[in-house]
């Protein structure tokens, strides 16, 4: 049985060292996609090596060693500089253009979507490789420039380098065409709204259920004894540096727990702000927070932004964010405030049957080395829905598609204390109704949609 149990643990182990480099590299693709560089240096690279491999062949051919296919463009070395230098001036006003294109469209994001939704734009591939492949092609058409010269038998024009520069130039003219169409659509409220959605499926897929629970329960003190023991003898490790906490390696925190016989709890999770020189951590014994302190470093990362690697509720506040200022006097679109509602909805019913995150780390041994304060379901919940209902007094449509997006949740649920939550925000969401709302018909419709949050309310409780 205990050899059974072993296997169990070791399985776990697996599975949550597993879990803890998905959630790293995905977080490290996201920082590397949150810029405007990293693609088109891939693009100008590639772009590089393919003229390398062009212009060794061109050397061949103008050595006689072999011959070039009779589709390769040919001309003298002043009509090839000249075809070249047009290419290469056309393709840096293009890029001016792109660049254009993309400004308007950032400011437009941020005017109308807020500032935090920037980064949506910013990461998307195509505009990346737009610029990459513009830029690329610029790079190719000065080096093919470049290499044209004099040589022991006549001039060297590198023929097949400007054929295939001929062939990137029409392929930019496919991509531009592309890159004003993805600009036309990208810039819809709905489609940036599915995407933000798609994000948070994503966010929810990657960091369900947290780490593993150990099989056979574990060693040492429970995390109830351990709570009782930092709050009365813990030493305080200060934050760094200030700035949102982005992601935290678990599993370095777990193994640096483990080689000073140390319990660390963390007082902040990814998306908190922290304070330089201010609590981040709290560690027992107290003898071993100066080496964690020293250490910490490796553990965690800071920086301006919040990002969705592990901070599922960043993803909940950019469509809450669109949808109160779609609320707002100024904006007046009631209809994509119901978008944002119903994509809310769908990802509460991921959440609700899925999210079940585990504040406790274990080590190998089965001891609690690490603590955390994982954003719960009811916080979700909340976050999702006060602060539309608060932006949303006297709109009954408002509070109709909450109401029915609750009633969808509910039938979700698994447990008596989910539906308590979603009960919650249904009361209040009535009583602003009764409050708020001056005609009785529309009053009466916004009840009718109460009594089926109820009604799935005591569905979900017989199904359970």
């Amino acid at each position: 049985m205990i050899e059974g149990v072993c296997r169990r643990a070791g399985r776990t182990e697996v599975g949550e060292v597993i879990r803890g480099v998905h959630l790293e590299a995905q977080w490290r693709r996201e920082a590397l996609r949150t810029n405007l560089w990293v693609v088109p240096i891939l693009e100008v690279g590639f772009a590089a090596a393919l003229f390398a491999v062009t212009v060794a062949l061109d050397r061949g051919a103008y050595d006689g060693t072999l011959g070039l296919p009779s589709w390769v463009i040919s001309g003298t070395a002043d009509s090839a500089r000249q075809v070249l230098a047009a290419i290469a001036a056309a393709l840096i006003t293009v890029v001016g253009v792109v660049f254009s294109i993309m400004i308007v469209t950032l400011t437009l994001a941020s005017t109308q979507f807020g500032p935090r939704m920037l980064r949506t734009f910013i990461r998307d591939r195509t505009t990346q490789m737009t610029l990459g492949t513009f830029v690329g092609t610029f790079v190719f058409a000065i080096l093919s420039l470049v290499v044209i010269g004099p040589g022991p038998r006549g001039d060297f024009v590198p023929h097949l380098s400007i054929t295939v520069c001929m062939v990137l130039v029409m392929l930019d003219l496919a991509v531009l065409i592309f890159f004003i169409h993805h600009i036309a659509t990208s810039i819809q409220l709905p489609r940036v709204i599915a995407s933000i959605a798609a994000e948070l499926s994503e966010a929810i897929e990657a960091g369900a259920g947290g780490p593993d629970r150990p099989a056979g329960g574990g060693a040492g003190p429970t995390a109830a004894e351990l709570n009782v023991r930092l709050d009365t003898s813990g030493a305080t490790v200060p934050a760094p540096a200030s700035g949102y906490l982005q992601f935290v390696r678990h599993r370095t925190l777990v193994r640096m727990a483990a080689e000073l016989d140390a319990v660390i709890r963390l007082d902040h999770r990814p998306g908190h702000f922290l304070v330089q020189g201010h609590p981040l951590a709290t560690v027992w014994p107290p003898g071993a927070a100066p080496e964690v302190a020293r250490s910490f470093a490796r553990a965690h990362v800071v920086g301006s932004t919040r990002t969705l690697a592990q901070d599922i509720a960043f993803a909940v506040d950019q469509l809450v964010e669109i949808a109160i200022r779609a609320l707002s006097t100024a904006v007046n679109d009631t209809f994509t405030t119901l978008t944002c509602i119903d994509w809310l909805g769908e990802g509460l019913c991921r959440i609700a049957a899925r999210w079940d995150p585990n504040p406790v780390h274990r080590d190998e041994a089965g001891y609690v080395r690490v603590m955390t304060v994982p954003v719960s379901y009811e916080r979700l919940v909340q976050r999702s829905f006060e602060k539309i209902r608060q932006a949303a007094p006297g709109m009954p449509a408002v509070l109709i598609r909450q109401l029915d997006a609750l009633a969808e949740i509910m039938a979700e649920t698994r447990t008596e204390q989910q539906r308590r939550v979603l009960l919650q925000q249904a009361e209040m969401i009535e009583r602003l109704n009764r409050e708020s709302v001056p005609e009785a018909a529309d009053r009466d419709d916004v009840r009718r949609r109460y009594l089926s949050v109820l009604a799935a309310y005591a569905r979900a409780g017989r199904a359970n």
